[in-house]
């Protein structure tokens, strides 16, 4: 179903993914580039530092709390 064209049918609230089910991790660790990056931040030693200790707290899962 083209989704370009006005008036066009969108999906039943069933057939969405629910965001309990969405995953950002690719298997891979997060790092602090990571983090800084996903808030849209520049890469400057506070912010470099502020999501070492938010890793730190919160683990991995905690650049799942940044991105939709």
């Amino acid at each position: 179903m083209p989704t370009s064209q006005p008036g066009a049918a969108r999906p039943s609230p069933d057939r969405v993914t629910p965001d309990s089910l969405l995953h950002t991790r690719t298997g891979t660790e997060v790092s602090p580039e990571d983090m800084v990056l996903a808030t849209g931040r520049d890469l400057t030693p506070r912010n470099l530092e502020w999501a070492r200790r938010k890793l730190d707290r919160e683990g991995p899962s905690a650049i799942e709390k940044l991105l939709p």
